[in-house]
């Protein structure tokens, strides 16, 4: 292994988010607007750039590969990457391959992805109501994705529910959601929207649900633990004590996990971002392409590194940074 990651504050880096697509087979009103202008395909990473590129950080220390979009499914050919990041689960320098998923695709590829060694996923799912679903993705169906979900679990993977607060919308499935999680084996995660950002028409202060309620309204029915528990990624646990169901929170606007924070996130374009709540960004691309040496990629990638700032600070460019946080918070956690 190269020497390790490490940025301007003693954390090594250990968990790089990968987007492989900016293309998403939903429209999800809070994250897409309906008439997506997507990429060229030459600004985007080839399969083999992915690869080349991940590797790299790997060989640097990077324990922990989340594979996110768009839709990461939807890519064509995405199998082949897997399989061959798969390499270094076999190799032990990779603990984790993961992927954040909206289930459409799971029935197809449940299977092939624990065979290349993916023992669990985050699947986003807001709702339960076929119609509220349809509704809130545009172009989505529920039993699809609940065919995906269950075809997970059968095949061994472990899934996590990511669901986002929705003022007015999910407000009234807070516990169907929790029972059927409970039910059903799988963790689950609220995540906050942010208050802020305009996607064509779509009002998302409205739909702001702050989760301190979403909590408050847990504990009526439920006794809450918290839990210190971390995954490496942004969310607060608790424990339900009746049903032993682990919960997790994730809101955006606060620092409470920039002390640790070992992540940074790379974009399907070569752009790699330090700080999920800051604009500043290396491309990573233009070394990529520059030479087939891995030289002077390594050289960006700790250029870059040496620039992690200590945590984020929303004040920098509220408005522009909305709709980038909304939509790759949203499908995060740990």
């Amino acid at each position: 292994m190269n020497a390790p990651l490490i940025d301007p504050f003693a954390r090594a880096i250990r968990y790089l988010r990968v987007s492989v697509t900016d293309r998403c087979d939903f429209r999800c009103t809070y994250c897409m607007a309906e008439h997506m202008t997507f990429l060229p395909k030459a600004e985007l990473l080839t399969l083999e750039e992915l690869d080349r590129l991940c590797t790299a950080f790997v060989h640097m220390g990077v324990e922990k590969l989340r594979i996110t979009g768009g839709e990461p499914l939807v890519r064509k050919g995405i199998m082949t990457f897997f399989r061959a990041m798969s390499r270094h689960l076999d190799s032990g320098a990779l603990k984790e391959l993961t992927l954040t998923t909206n289930g459409s695709q799971l029935a197809r590829f449940a299977q092939e992805l624990v065979d290349c060694g993916i023992r669990r996923i985050n699947v986003s799912l807001d709702t339960l109501d076929p119609a509220k679903f349809a509704e809130i993705t545009r172009w989505g169906r529920l039993p699809q994705v609940l065919d995906g979900i269950e075809a997970a679990k059968a095949a061994g993977l472990r899934v996590k529910i990511n669901a986002v607060a929705l003022k007015g919308f999910n407000e009234d499935e807070l516990f169907p959601l929790v029972d059927w999680c409970a039910r059903e084996g799988h963790d689950l995660t609220f995540i906050e929207v942010m208050p802020m950002g305009d996607l064509g028409g779509e009002d998302r202060l409205s739909q702001y649900w702050a989760l301190t309620d979403l909590r408050a309204r847990l504990a009526e029915r439920f006794t809450l633990t918290d839990l210190a528990e971390r995954t490496g990624g942004p969310a607060r646990y608790v424990r339900l004590e009746e049903t032993g169901q682990k919960i997790g929170f994730i809101t955006p606007l606060t620092h409470n996990f920039c002390e640790s924070c070992n992540r940074v996130r790379l974009t399907c374009t070569g752009e790699l971002y330090m700080c999920l709540g800051q604009e500043d960004m290396a491309d990573l691309r233009a070394p990529l392409r520059a030479s087939p040496d891995d030289a002077g990629l390594e050289q960006a990638i700790r250029a870059a590194i040496a620039r992690k700032p200590k945590g984020h600070d929303f004040d920098y460019s509220r408005q522009a940074i909305a709709g980038q946080m909304t939509r790759h918070m949203s499908h995060t956690g740990g």
